[in-house]
């Protein structure tokens, strides 16, 4: 299959309050991407954003969420959206550290509040929208480029 043509993958992530399947999405997103022969730098960046994406959809979305994986010659996007109880202050929420995680994930050793923030920072262009009782909507892009290694 030819990444040329532009790939769409979409997972639905539905069993948030647990983390027994988190890691599943981003390890199938990353076989994907290689069977196509996206750059592996390009598809180190897209598996850490999906895995924080299902952490925080796992943590988070009581009701559960998606994530949307397109792959185009020049670009590879990431779409989450969940019906989860949204951010009360996205700007707080992107700064390292800061967390709002449930005490059960932190008992697990997660919650250390950088899972925004590394979305972020592996992403070439990163936007995210949330409404309190509403849910979050986060749009990720990594650009396709041989130097992304």
């Amino acid at each position: 299959m030819s990444s040329e043509l532009g790939v769409v993958l979409y997972f639905a992530v539905l069993n948030s309050g647990g983390l027994d399947n988190v890691g599943a999405v981003s390890t199938e997103v990353k076989r994907r991407l290689q069977e196509i022969n996206v750059e592996d730098g390009v598809i180190r960046r897209v598996s850490i954003i999906c895995f924080e994406a299902e952490m925080n959809l796992a943590s988070y979305a009581d009701r559960g969420g998606h994530l949307k994986v397109e792959v185009k010659p020049d670009r590879v996007e990431i779409f989450v959206e969940d019906d989860g109880p949204g951010i009360e202050d996205v700007e707080q929420a992107m700064t390292p550290g800061y967390s709002t995680a449930p005490l059960w994930i932190r008992e697990l050793g997660f919650g250390a509040g950088l899972g925004l923030p590394n979305m972020e920072e592996k992403s070439d262009i990163f936007h995210i929208e949330s409404e309190v009782g509403k849910g979050t909507r986060i749009h990720s892009v990594v650009f396709r480029r041989r130097d992304a290694a």
